[in-house]
């Protein structure tokens, strides 16, 4: 996998959640601070969104909007600002119930927005997500992102119509979506004239975006600076600083968090044994890979499994 898909994958826990609201007259929605990651796309009319940072002025949403809120942070949408919030109750598991059901109104509606939530392990967050700022406004732009307007089309429509194989469908795109903010964030951030700094100048960055390839490529190999270093083209000193100074960590010590991070997703989610899953973690010792897991986990792999089931 790339670099985006496995900083998502490390972090994505249960299914997404969607669902479109059709709304009437004057309309206010207040939704929770989560563990989880909303998004935001209005399909007809406007909104506001409605920022819980004291002081932060709301934004205004045209159609085509997308908005993005990677740290579960609370806010509200409505159709002015001022406009009295409707509590959104998540189920206890944290996940979104169904669109609230509405009187049957004569006129259209004012406003249709697609929303929906992501379940993310914040306990082993991948830096390049907890890198995004606090609200990822992509405004609707002629000929700008069109792979995440297909997408936003094409999730929307299976909502509006379900069809038989819609759940697996529904549930595939809005992972499809995921990436397509994630990139299309990304592409405005290089592309915007400012000075990157942190994961997006790292994906930017040839040399290190090129050894963080080759270490999510195959994690398991036994990595040395010199190496990686070559496939940036670099010299083993002036890599040895770019990474760090982009990624945040070590070449080295960033190919141990990220073989760890791994592993717990194997063990989370394959049944593989444990001799197998530090073959793949890059440990020719299963005593090697336990010692190393209890450093990051702070418990033994298989008591990781367990409680992970």
């Amino acid at each position: 996998m790339d670099v985006l898909s496995d900083a998502v994958a490390a972090m994505r826990t249960g299914r997404p959640h969607s669902n479109l609201t059709h709304n009437h007259g004057p309309w206010g929605i207040r939704f929770p601070a989560s563990s989880g990651a909303g998004f935001h796309v209005v399909l007809r009319g406007s909104a506001w969104l409605i920022r819980a940072e004291r002081g932060a002025p709301p934004v205004e949403l045209a159609p085509g909007d997308v908005v993005f809120l990677p740290h579960g942070r609370g806010h509200g949408l409505a159709g002015e600002p001022g406009v009295p919030l409707e509590e959104f109750a998540l189920r206890p598991d944290g996940s979104w119930p169904p669109a609230p059901r509405r009187a049957p109104s004569e006129t259209a509606p004012t406003s249709v927005l697609l929303c929906g939530a992501y379940l993310l392990n914040r306990a082993r967050a991948h830096p390049l997500l907890t890198d995004l700022p606090e609200l990822v406004h992509l405004p609707a732009r002629v000929g700008a992102h069109p792979q995440l307007r297909t997408a936003v089309e094409l999730l929307g429509s299976e909502l509006q119509d379900p069809q038989p194989g819609s759940d697996t469908i529904v549930r595939s795109l809005l992972d499809t979506l995921l990436l397509y903010i994630l990139r299309s964030w990304w592409l405005e951030e290089r592309h915007g004239g400012a000075h990157l700094t942190g994961w997006a100048a790292a994906l930017t960055d040839p040399a290190v975006a090129a050894a963080l390839r080759a270490v999510h490529g195959d994690p398991a190999h036994p990595w040395t600076v010199g190496e990686l270093s070559a496939h940036g083209g670099l010299s083993r000193a002036a890599f040895a600083r770019r990474f760090t100074a982009t990624v945040g960590r070590p070449p080295l010590a960033y190919l141990t968090w990220w073989r760890m991070i791994t592993a717990g997703r194997l063990l989370r989610e394959a049944d593989a044994p444990l001799r197998t899953i530090a073959e793949r973690a890059g440990y020719t010792s299963e005593f090697a890979f336990a010692k190393a897991f209890k450093r990051e986990y702070g418990m033994a792999p298989g008591l990781y499994r367990k409680t992970s089931a």
